[in-house]
């Protein structure tokens, strides 16, 4: 099968790189290795060689931002007083906006039995 030949090649892969990057060949496990299937053989040291050629750049770190100062007690009492105070608000808003659609509602409602424009009168 295809998929473990691929997957035993990325084992070998994998392993040669880690013996290449801890330099501790013997503590790890070998691509022949029973466990793993039939391993494709790998020669380490063109995997070290590869590894070698390809040093990439270390990019500087950027700066790290300033730290967080803790609050103050009385800052964070101000933010919240001021959170529930607008908090409170829409609360108001909303009881409010629901008592006009309520109030709107019943108006049109009596005036419709008034009237005796009402869906019973149709029949």
């Amino acid at each position: 099968m295809k998929w473990i030949r691929e997957r035993d090649e990325l084992i070998a892969q994998t392993l040669a790189f880690v013996q290449s990057v801890t330099s501790r060949k013997d503590d790890v496990l070998q691509p022949e290795t029973p466990a793993f299937g039939p391993a494709v053989e790998m020669e380490i040291d063109t995997v070290e060689a590869v590894a070698a050629e390809i040093e990439t750049p270390q990019a500087p770190l950027p700066p790290r931002p300033a730290p967080l100062l803790p609050r103050t007690s009385g800052d964070f009492r101000s933010e919240m007083q001021a959170r529930i105070a607008n908090f409170r608000k829409h609360q108001e808003r909303f009881e409010r906006e629901r008592e006009e659609y309520c109030a709107a509602t019943l108006t049109k409602l009596r005036a419709a039995i008034r009237d005796g424009s009402g869906p019973s009168a149709e029949k």
